[in-house]
């Protein structure tokens, strides 16, 4: 590793893409600070920085999106100045980013093809290119199929292929593993590959740092918005990696013994849920009746189907599944944001079926949603509104009957301060912090109110590896104090190292359970898309895993 700025290469016939300089100042914070970044052509260039460290900002300056106070910018060896991202492109630079822009109700094609209508029109010779391209790069996308029916996987093809339908050379991926299972890692890999042998470069932005080392050419660390270094992969392990980017060594991880009680915190009981109807962020739901969408028997089709299981005090329960087999319909079945068709949902022995979601709030049940865009956060409202949000009627943000401004405003101080959140004040608003600082925000929110159960969806995508850490910390801790925790992530990693029981769950069903103290996170990736390991426990869905949530598990 070199922990010096890297110096701009001279031969320019082999740069893509190079930032020299770059400055960013906003009110009350230098986002970047003489930032160099050099890209090669035809190579994968890694930018890698904590939460806040300006990756973001410094991308949106390559996009055109933002305008460097200080510095330049050269493509291919000519300097540019990009005042809209329409430059960008026309420069042959394309983003992917994190939350994908996309029209769920159009198909691959008219997605592709909106807004770039003049370069190859809206019927067959567009058609002609996305095949080529697709065929290129291998990127396998269906240009009929509707969005709104894709997997994640495709959708981030489909998000690849427009940019490069555009005229990218050289891509910039913002987070694109963080929804992926696995397999579907590998498939992406093999895409980079494909652009790379081709002379196309792309800058990788990721917190997974074995994957960074495994796929990438060269390696940028940026922290607290300056260049710190560059460092070689094969020469560089992730713990090293990760030290450069907080600038001090890591603590070593202790192994902590089972804090699993026989208290039943949580107990489903045959819940089902089917496509179609239901409600959204609180409102009550209609049961969905016959006509709504159907299979291919005629029969309703169920996207949540015969779900049984208990989460018991001091207990991580972990839910294993590609997205789109059911989870955000439990999510929204146990918070109380959709109803389910038939089953029952008890919260420490009391039937909470017919709760609407404040009751569930009120009552101790923590919410870290999946989406913290449309569900855990006001964008445009200062960071000590968003702490009120879900806990409107609680201390301190409440006194009485009356909202309590400034008890909230003191407890965002405080959440800011425990969870390194880094925002110059309380008063600058979500959309100014980076995803990674708005996911410490929203698990700050959750865990200040010392809930009994947890619902957890992704708690720590899109944040570096010293806050990944400290929130698997702050879960640790609430567990053995009693919380009982429902954890659903992309992240295997965290699903084996933070649960004490695992199921995996396909079409709806839970389908079998997994030892998270000898599955490896490839096995629980196979399992996760309907293939058999040697170990799982394969179950009749409905009923109780043999071994589920027992106290007298082992250890680990």
């Amino acid at each position: 590793m070199d922990a010096t700025s890297s110096p701009p290469l001279t031969d320019h016939s082999t740069i893509a893409v190079e930032l020299a300089g770059i400055t960013k100042r906003f009110p009350g914070v230098v986002a970047n600070h003489d930032i160099h970044l050099t890209v090669r052509k035809g190579t994968v260039h890694a930018l890698v920085g904590e939460n806040g460290a300006g990756k973001s900002t410094l991308m949106k300056i390559l996009y055109g999106m933002q305008k460097p106070d200080e510095g330049t910018i050269a493509v291919a060896g000519a300097q540019v100045t990009f005042g809209s991202p329409a430059d960008a492109i026309a420069r042959g630079i394309g983003m992917v980013h994190q939350h994908f822009m996309l029209a769920d109700n159009l198909t691959v094609l008219e997605n592709v093809v909106l807004g770039s209508e003049k370069l190859y029109g809206i019927g067959g010779g567009a058609r002609k290119k996305i095949k080529e391209i697709s065929d290129r790069y291998g990127l396998n996308v269906r240009p009929d199929v509707l969005v709104e029916d894709l997997g994640v996987a495709e959708r981030q093809r489909v998000e690849i292929l427009k940019v490069l339908y555009r005229g990218a050379s050289t891509l910039i991926l913002d987070e694109p593993t963080a929804v992926l299972v696995p397999q579907e890692v590998d498939a992406l890999f093999d895409n980079l590959r494909e652009l790379k042998s081709e002379g196309l470069s792309v800058i990788f932005i990721s917190h997974k740092l074995g994957e960074v080392l495994s796929v990438a050419d060269d390696i940028t660390v940026i922290r607290r918005g300056t260049t710190v270094g560059t460092a070689v992969p094969s020469e560089t392990t992730p713990r090293q990696l990760a030290e450069m980017m907080v600038g001090s060594e890591l603590p070593t991880p202790e192994t902590a013994e089972s804090t699993v009680t026989d208290r039943a915190v949580i107990e489903v009981k045959g819940l089902t849920v089917y496509a179609s109807g239901g409600a959204s962020m609180g409102v009550e739901a209609e049961p969905v009746g016959p006509g709504s969408l159907v299979e291919a028997g005629g029969e309703v089709k169920k996207v949540l189907d015969d779900v049984t299981f208990t989460i018991h005090a001091g207990e991580v329960m972990g839910i294993a599944g590609v997205e789109g087999n059911g989870q955000t319909e439990l999510i929204d079945a146990l918070i109380g944001t959709k109803n389910a068709d038939s089953g029952t949902i008890a919260f420490l022995g009391e039937d909470i079926t017919p709760w609407p979601t404040r009751k569930r709030r009120e009552s101790g049940v923590g919410y870290i949603p999946e989406d913290r865009h449309r569900q855990g956060l006001l964008l445009e409202a200062p960071l000590w509104e968003n702490r009120i949000l879900g806990h409107v009627t609680e201390a301190p943000n409440a006194k009485g009957v009356w909202l309590n401004p400034k008890g909230a405003q003191a407890d965002t101080r405080r959440i800011v301060e425990e969870y390194d959140v880094r925002t110059p004040g309380i008063d600058v608003t979500a959309a100014s912090l980076s995803g990674g600082n708005q996911q410490k925000l929203i698990v700050g929110r959750e865990m200040s109110h010392s809930p009994k159960f947890l619902i957890a969806a992704h708690p720590t995508r899109g944040v570096d590896v010293g806050a990944q850490a400290q929130i698997w910390d702050r879960i640790r801790e609430a567990r053995r104090e009693g919380l009982a925790v429902l954890l659903i992530s992309a992240d295997l990693d965290e699903l084996i190292g933070l649960s004490d029981t695992l199921r995996v769950i396909y079409d709806g069903k839970l389908v079998a359970d997994a030892n998270p103290a000898t599955i490896t996170p490839e096995e629980l990736g196979s399992a996760m898309t309907g293939a058999a390991t040697g170990h799982l426990e394969h179950v009749e869905n409905g009923e109780e895993a043999a071994a589920e949530s027992a106290p007298e598990d082992e250890a680990r």
